[in-house]
């Protein structure tokens, strides 16, 4: 297995990381076994798989060219062990469960190793027990995350080990790159042009000024997380009456659901402008790529201002077909795909600074990571709930994540205690807002 190189948006998402402010993804996954499973086969079980998976033991290491890279190397030293985790619980509540996903969730990643953990959380309520993943996003983007985790459950180790065995990064060497750009100059200007225009693209919407966002904060504190449930029906309903795409509609509701609580705590929303960055794959086919991050992104603004849940939905559907469009290469939420074109030495350099200023091109992720809709087990058991973690950036007090499994929408809230002390209150407002959405009169949002 050959060593492969860092991608531009490895390094950033690495350059980005900070003790306050890992850049981890995670994902919370319930099961609800019928009768009781040993917790110390679940650990082997994992093991044993996670050990197949080659992805997960390779560690970053420097190189000597070009300054500032890195590549995904075997771990010499790889023990599994050192990655999964066992905590007893005794009986423990939804509450209590999110309480310690969000413990687990503060503590970094060691970047000498492997950079993947596995907590296995036994005793909860109904004899049930939950799997926590945090994956470092320079690992994999959101679909390539979903994919290793499934390589960890019943019937899917060895598909996913055969897929991840061949990697499919850049390899390109530097004496290959740069002879590559000798015999074809054009193509290096058709480079330089394409950044260019990507650039212009992101900086173009960026705000003069840092606005005095309800969802910003300094360097996050404590955590926590708030984990609820939707009906797909219900969204679908939406979907009928008012036109739109899934997505479309949760957007919807979650900028409903924001003016809700914003204007419990008192904050004016009339005027409120807040922008979501909405990640987007540039996948176009299963399995492309499969060894590398490769995203985009969209800047959707979630209209709070409006007081109409049709106006809302009007709103969003509008600024997601303008994004759509433009396409996730050009729009102003194309950051990933920049980040991915800058050299390891620039990140190096720049990110550590640049993190400070996103908040002036967006104020909140919300992130929608799609799970197949199959019945999925580990040691037997049914998976019953699955809650997407987004990682919380320096600076941003909120992060939203969403996936859809079986009916079922699951809304991952992680947030920075200090900056949002009731997000239980914008948990509440989820639900109510899409009850409002559904109460609309039929064919109001239709073009």
């Amino acid at each position: 297995m050959r060593d492969e190189r860092l991608t531009g948006l490895d390094t950033a998402f690495l350059c980005l990381e900070s003790a306050r402010a890992p850049m981890h993804l995670g994902a919370l996954a319930v099961f609800a076994p019928g009768t009781p499973v040993r917790p110390a086969r679940l650990v082997r079980l994992l093991g044993e798989r996670a050990e197949r998976l080659s992805r997960l033991r390779r560690r970053v290491s420097a190189v000597r060219l070009p300054p500032g890279a890195g590549a995904w190397v075997p771990d010499p030293e790889f023990d599994v062990r050192r990655h999964i985790r066992l905590h007893r619980l005794r009986d423990a509540d939804p509450e209590a469960v999110a309480a310690l996903a969000a413990q687990l969730m503060t503590e970094p990643l060691d970047l000498h190793c492997p950079l993947w953990q596995v907590h296995v959380l036994t005793g909860l309520a109904q004899g049930r027990f939950a799997v926590l993943v945090k994956l470092h996003h320079a690992v994999a983007d959101g679909l390539r995350a979903v994919e290793l985790g499934l390589g960890l459950l019943d019937g899917y180790t060895d598909a996913v080990a055969a897929r991840s065995s061949t990697v499919e990064g850049d390899g390109q060497s530097v004496l290959g790159t740069l002879t590559r750009f000798a015999l074809r100059p054009d193509r290096l200007l058709g480079e330089v042009v394409a950044t260019a225009g990507i650039a212009g693209s992101v900086l173009s919407s960026a705000r003069r000024t840092v606005p005095r966002s309800p969802l910003a904060t300094g360097a996050p504190a404590a955590r926590r997380l708030a984990l609820l449930r939707l009906d797909v029906a219900d969204v679908r309903q939406v979907r009928r009456g008012h036109g739109g795409t899934d997505n479309d509609i949760l957007l919807a509701v979650l900028a409903g659901a924001l003016r809700d609580w914003l204007d419990q705590r008192g904050q004016c929303v009339d005027k409120l402008r807040l922008r979501a960055f909405v990640p987007v794959s540039r996948r176009t086919r299963p399995g492309e790529n499969r060894g590398r991050n490769l995203l985009s992104g969209y800047l959707c603004e979630l209209p709070v201002q409006e007081d109409s849940p049709l106006a809302r939905l009007r709103t969003v559907r509008s600024a997601m077909d303008r994004n759509k469009a433009a396409g996730p290469g050009r729009g102003p939420g194309a950051l990933p795909l920049l980040a991915d074109r800058v050299p390891g030495a620039v990140h190096r350099i720049v990110t550590p600074f640049a993190r400070h200023s996103a908040g002036r091109l967006f104020d909140t992720v919300v992130t929608n990571v799609p799970i197949p809709d199959l019945r999925l087990t580990l040691a037997g058991a049914p998976l019953h709930e699955v809650y997407p973690i987004v990682p919380l950036a320096h600076g941003h007090a909120l992060g939203i994540a969403l996936s859809t499994h079986r009916g079922t929408v699951h809304v991952g809230l992680h947030a920075d205690t200090r900056a949002v002390p009731d997000l239980d209150k914008l948990a509440e407002a989820i639900p109510t807002a899409l009850t409002s959405l559904r109460a609309a009169p039929a064919g109001g949002a239709r073009p």
